[in-house]
């Protein structure tokens, strides 16, 4: 029972955390869109350092994932992610994540795979491998799978329709990044 109990728990706060725009990639690759965020007044995070970025549609508040740096701006290593939210539903003030975020939900794990690269993933959904690394230009960026693609990840986005707190019921999420080898924007929807 308790199992089943932290599962629905870590997935309804998870799920809860993501926000929407309806993109399509027609046959050539090109996206078509249609942008639902700035309809629903989602704002895009400015003046952060951040790797990428995720909303919902519950509310505009948002979780920025950025490099962990020290002041002399060298990666730390142990720790080389930081996550924390941007309360743009309240004051827009920015907060740390509580325990049960950190540790069940929107927190990360990273384990190094070689000299400036990192395997990540999500605590609550293991299932989506991210890569941070160092890239040709000389910073780093998060790497993933998007469109049978290998892109730059700049946002995720959690369309939520209705549900309980404890099982929300996912519409969609969604994944955009930026195709490093044309500039070109990329999305991807999948129902988790």
């Amino acid at each position: 029972m308790r199992p089943l109990f932290l599962l629905l728990l870590v997935s309804s706060i998870f799920l809860q955390g993501f926000t929407s725009q309806k993109v399509k990639i027609n046959a050539d690759g090109d996206t078509v869109k249609r942008n639902l965020r700035k309809e629903l007044h989602f704002p895009e995070p400015t003046n952060v350092s951040k790797l990428f970025y995720i909303q919902r549609d519950p509310n505009t508040n948002t979780l920025i994932y950025e490099l962990n740096t020290d002041k002399s701006g060298n990666l730390d290593t142990d720790n080389p992610m930081h996550v924390y939210w941007i309360k743009y539903a309240e004051k827009g003030q920015r907060e740390e994540l509580n325990y049960i975020q950190r540790k069940f939900a929107y927190g990360i794990t990273t384990k190094p795979i070689k000299n400036d690269e990192y395997d990540v993933r999500f605590v609550a959904y293991k299932k989506l491998p991210l890569n941070l690394q160092r890239s040709n230009d000389g910073k780093y960026h998060i790497f993933a799978t998007i469109a049978k693609k290998q892109a730059i990840l700049n946002r995720i986005f959690v369309k939520i329709d209705g549900g309980s707190f404890w099982i929300p019921n996912i519409i969609y999420v969604e994944m955009t990044g930026t195709d490093p080898s044309t500039g070109k924007e990329i999305a991807e929807r999948f129902k988790p």
